[in-house]
């Protein structure tokens, strides 16, 4: 089963918002649709991006898990932007 990874940039914290459960709730959102593997922030350049890493059956299926695990992450944080990749052997490649 391929395996999946929606990396999330965050801005803002929404009011009354405990930073500490920005990444617990993107986990949640994507474990109510697929097996979450992993949950971490990352530092890239010096900005922050919040990485949810999940197995499921297609692409299709990824879109939708990222998508909503998107919109749920914005009910805590203001979403900058967020991307979708897939392992392909060694590497992450952007799903389109």
């Amino acid at each position: 089963m391929p395996s999946y990874r929606v990396t999330l940039s965050p801005g803002a914290m929404r009011a009354g918002v405990d930073p500490e459960r920005v990444i617990p709730t993107m986990a949640d959102a994507a474990a109510e649709l697929v097996t979450v593997e992993a949950s971490d922030v990352q530092l890239v350049r010096g900005t922050p991006r919040i990485v949810v890493r999940f197995t499921c059956d297609d692409d299709e299926l990824a879109e939708q898990v990222a998508a909503h695990t998107a919109s749920v992450a914005s009910t805590v944080v203001e979403v900058v932007g967020w991307f979708l990749a897939r392992r392909d052997g060694g590497r992450w490649k952007r799903v389109a």
